[in-house]
Parts: C-alpha cells; sequence; structure tokens
C-alpha cells in the first residue's frame, strides 16, 4: 500500500497527479475530504466499484455518492441532463460545501452506485485537493466514508489506516480534516426538495431557503 502526503489546500500537483493516474488504473484509495475521509474510485470503473463496496462490508443496495469538481459535470450524471429550478436554488446555496444532493442518475451511472434506486448523490465539496483529483482524473470520484459500514465516520489518516489500510491501494494523508457532522442529504429529484439527512447544514438553514 502507498502513502501520499499532502496539504490539502496547496497540494503538490505531481502527486495529485500521480494519485489520479492509480485511480484510472482501477486503484481504490482513502482520502480527505471538507468533512471525513472518504473512498475513492473512479466512477466509471465497475471493478474499483465493486472493491468499494466489498472494502466496507457495504450491502449492494446501499448507494455511494460522489464528489465532482464543478457544476458542469452535472450534465452527464442526472438523466435530464439539466438542472432543475429546485436543484439550482438550493446549489446556488450552499454549493461548494457539505452539502449532497440525490438526482435521477443517467444511463451512464453504474447502478452499482445507486444501490438499484436509479438515484444518485452528487457533492460539490469545498476542498482544493479533491477539486484538483477529479479535474486530473477526469471524472467524478466515489466518496463514501472510508470506514467500515456501521462505524463511525474518520476524521483522521491513523484511524482509517486501522479500519481498511489492508484493503486499499494507497492513502492520502492530508492530516486531520474538518470533522463534525457529515453532510446534509437532500433529494432534488422530484418537483421540491426533500430533506433526507440533517447534516453539517442545519434543518433550519435549509428550509430558510426560499423554495421550501
Amino acid at each position: 500500500m502507498q502513502t501520499f502526503k499532502i496539504n490539502q489546500a496547496r497540494p503538490d500537483p505531481l502527486v495529485v497527479t500521480e494519485i489520479a493516474e492509480l485511480l484510472r488504473s482501477g486503484g481504490v484509495i482513502a482520502f480527505p475530504t471538507d468533512t471525513f475521509y472518504g473512498i475513492g474510485a473512479d466512477i466509471y470503473n465497475e471493478t474499483a466499484i465493486k472493491r468499494v463496496f466489498e472494502i466496507k462490508g457495504r450491502m449492494n443496495d446501499k448507494p455511494i455518492l460522489i464528489l465532482i469538481s464543478n457544476e458542469e459535470e452535472l450534465g452527464t450524471l442526472i438523466s435530464s441532463g439539466t438542472i432543475s429550478e429546485a436543484s439550482r436554488i438550493v446549489i446556488d446555496q450552499f454549493w461548494p460545501g457539505p452539502l449532497t444532493l440525490v438526482f435521477n442518475a443517467s444511463d451512464r451511472i453504474s447502478d452499482k452506485l445507486t444501490g438499484g434506486t436509479g438515484k444518485i448523490g452528487v457533492r460539490l465539496p469545498e476542498n482544493t485537493f479533491c477539486i484538483m483529483l477529479i479535474q486530473k482524473l477526469g471524472s467524478p470520484i466515489t466518496a463514501t466514508s472510508a470506514n467500515i459500514s456501521g462505524m463511525g465516520s474518520i476524521d483522521n489518516p491513523t484511524d482509517v489506516l486501522a479500519n481498511i489500510g489492508n484493503k486499499i491501494d494507497a492513502i492520502v494523508d492530508g492530516g486531520l480534516t474538518t470533522g463534525g457532522l457529515e453532510s446534509t442529504v437532500v433529494d432534488v429529484s422530484g418537483s421540491e426538495p426533500v430533506i433526507l439527512r440533517e447534516g453539517a447544514i442545519s434543518y433550519s438553514h435549509i428550509k430558510n431557503v426560499r423554495f421550501f
């Protein structure tokens, strides 16, 4: 297993490129996000996605969220290809940041990632390293929490290694993450947004958005 040391705010582009090449070849990594450490794989590599489920011991009917580097990437990920009014209002208020939006998935998205639901959770993180990595790879990446299913999220590389270090190809050691609460999850696949999980962005904050 490899270890990559990075500064989350000012990552070395050469190191980011090396990590992207590992993902491109089907590798699976643990990496820091703007909330906790996640398990990363290329979303278009079916073998890598299968490994993510195996690493976590995750049930196949449980969806896995993905990270993007800009809003334009949504066009190929969601079924309509366009962002609805409901989605646009929430995006303008809370992205980038700890908010996962659930859309109807396009045909390009693996059924493994949607858990057979036909929906995909997407987040635009407020993290320089994550953005650079996705851009270098040229593809969104998975970001399910770097732990065994049912256990708490992890904010440091030491605990990640203790939990799943023998199952991943590399860990990106960026030190501590912000931690706190996980991302808030809002389903915007219908005519009106539905809050599925309250997290780092509170219910009261979200409900003040004029659409609700």
